[in-house]
């Protein structure tokens, strides 16, 4: 089937102000500036269908499974806090989307990564989502824990945004797949923005398979991997958060890898 998107910018009174439709492979172009209450609206003609995507010059490309139809309100003031500054500002922007490869879609990767992701997002997976965030700030939410942003020697603004449980023990990430696919390794990134952050010892991962994972941590920013069993999950969440004996309260996540193939 000859995969066909389309791309368009809608205003905040519904308006379309770019509209490119019918084509495989889009490179868009929009050459005036973005204003509040505008959305990037990306569709296709194909649904389940694996694509790759870039939303900004200024994001990385990324592989999704496309469900529905995407929506994304372009972000100002602080929910544009957690992207890089040069993103979505100017006159010129620029927005690709085209089917995937079959190596693309074949090799082993990091399947949680999606820069597109966010509160909004029902139609690209996968979709990273969480019960608590620190005081609702774009900083801190649960996207950012799937961005591909490493950066974790502080915190705030990007490049430094991660997911944060406001020091609640009840904090859950979870992230869905969209579809079935084949894991075997967990890599964390905790923030490390020593001595004003503390760490967890151990956070448990729950798959949707029904089985669980414990992942037991160490004080570091480096990156911390765990070799699971195969599994085919749909989604996973990690919750029972436990942290360390700190004086700090502000454990936090800056990424979570998962990998694996597609099922």
């Amino acid at each position: 089937m000859n995969t066909e998107f389309s791309i368009s910018i809608i205003k905040a009174d519904q308006t379309c102000t770019l509209k490119q439709a019918a084509a495989s492979e889009i490179h868009a172009v929009y050459q005036a500036e973005y204003q509040k209450g505008d959305i990037i609206r990306i569709d296709s003609s194909e649904k389940p269908v694996f694509a790759v995507v870039q939303l900004d010059f200024g994001l990385q490309p990324a592989f999704v499974c496309i469900k529905d139809t995407f929506e994304f309100p372009v972000p100002f003031d602080e929910k544009k806090f957690c992207y890089p500054p040069q993103s979505f500002s100017g006159n010129q922007h620029y927005i690709h989307i085209r089917r995937a490869r079959p190596e693309e879609i074949a090799v082993r990767k990091n399947l949680a990564f999606n820069s597109t992701d966010g509160h909004f997002n029902k139609g690209f997976f996968p979709h990273a989502s969480a019960n608590i965030e620190t005081r609702g700030e774009s900083v801190f939410a649960a996207r950012n824990a799937i961005d591909g942003i490493i950066a974790n020697s502080s915190h705030g603004n990007w490049p430094f945004a991660s997911w944060g449980i406001n020091r609640d023990p009840q904090a859950q990430l979870k992230i869905d797949f969209g579809r079935n696919v084949k894991i075997d390794e967990l890599v964390f990134y905790l923030r490390a923005d020593f001595p004003h952050d503390a760490w967890w010892q151990s956070g448990t991962v729950h798959f949707s398979d029904g089985t669980d994972f414990t992942a037991n941590f160490v004080k570091t920013g480096s990156a911390q991997s765990f070799k699971i069993p195969e599994k085919t999950i749909s989604w996973l969440t990690l919750d029972t958060l436990i942290k360390a004996d700190d004086p700090s309260p502000f454990p936090a996540l800056t990424q979570l890898e998962v990998y694996g193939t597609e099922a």
